[in-house]
């Protein structure tokens, strides 16, 4: 049973990580229609970004995840800017490779600067809290508790102010959006800093759970993937539900079974899913 409750909690917190990777995907996606292969690299920016702002700016951990975020928000405008916009008439596979491109740049460039060597984040919370005779780290609550806050913060921007408002009419009719005085090029704008923060603040909060690499960005993409393919394309309760549920997966798996079903339980349940319901859980009926 000890091990069942700290093996969940474990599972609830990378959970809330994928969950804030994942809706940064899906808004793009829901926007633009296309998939962000760059997206992973910006969740290893974010966690690099954490770590340089506490090591050589010498700032608080909660302060350099506030400041990495920043800096991730203005990466995602210029990678709207420069990358996608351009192409924008262009077909997708344009897209694709232009965002393999920047996922490649930015590998390199933190390669350059920090090395390939694994680099440690140190948390500023120590010790754990018994929770059903299991004892669990305070980082990860606080990885669950962030990003729930987060995810509220963000439904209510969407729900109830006028420029998350403008996010969701895009991605139910980007041309009617338009007729109505929407303009789609700050709305992609807005919307690549978003997945940006969310992507960051995702990165930085699980940078003291385990070691970050360069490469860490190819690992989750993969299973971001997974996870808006589950929920639905451009479905933000299904990358919500998707997250959770593939983070809790992964750690009973790992634990229960091996470490190679962990790794693999992505794609076990995406094809249980893609079987059964091809459109995914919650798929996004205005999105077209």
């Amino acid at each position: 049973m000890e091990l069942l409750v700290q093996q969940l909690f474990n599972g609830i917190a990378t959970g809330g990580a994928y969950c804030l990777a994942a809706i940064g995907l899906t808004l793009v996606f829901g926007v633009l229609k296309i998939p962000n292969l760059a997206h992973g690299s910006l969740y290893m920016l974010g966690a690099y970004l954490t770590f340089f702002f506490m090591t050589s700016v010498g700032v608080h951990y909660v302060l350099a995840i506030i400041c990495a975020a920043i800096v991730m928000g203005l990466v995602g405008v210029v990678l709207e800017r420069i990358v996608f916009h351009p192409l924008r008439d262009s077909p997708h596979t344009h897209h694709m490779i232009a965002a393999a491109g920047a996922m490649f740049f930015f590998t390199a460039l933190v390669q350059q600067v920090w090395g390939n060597d694994f680099q440690r984040v140190d948390s500023p919370l120590t010790g754990r809290l018994t929770i059903l005779e299991a004892q669990v780290t305070w980082q990860r609550i606080v990885v669950v508790l962030v990003a729930v806050v987060v995810m509220i913060i963000l439904t209510w921007f969407i729900k109830k102010t006028a420029a998350g408002q403008s996010i969701e009419a895009i991605e139910q009719d980007r041309i009617g959006a338009s007729l109505v005085g929407i303009n789609p090029n700050r709305v992609s704008m807005m919307t690549f800093a978003l997945a940006g923060v969310l992507v960051a603040i995702a990165g930085g909060l699980m940078a003291p759970v385990s070691s970050i690499s360069p490469f860490m960005g190819e690992t989750i993409m993969v299973k971001v993937f997974a996870i808006i393919i589950l929920g639905g394309l451009g479905s933000i309760p299904g990358a919500i539900i998707g997250g959770f549920g593939l983070g809790v997966a992964e750690a009973l798996s790992t634990t229960y079974i091996s470490a190679a079903a962990g790794e693999v339980i992505a794609f076990v349940l995406l094809v249980v899913v893609l079987a059964v319901k091809p459109t995914g859980l919650f798929a996004h009926k205005g999105a077209r």
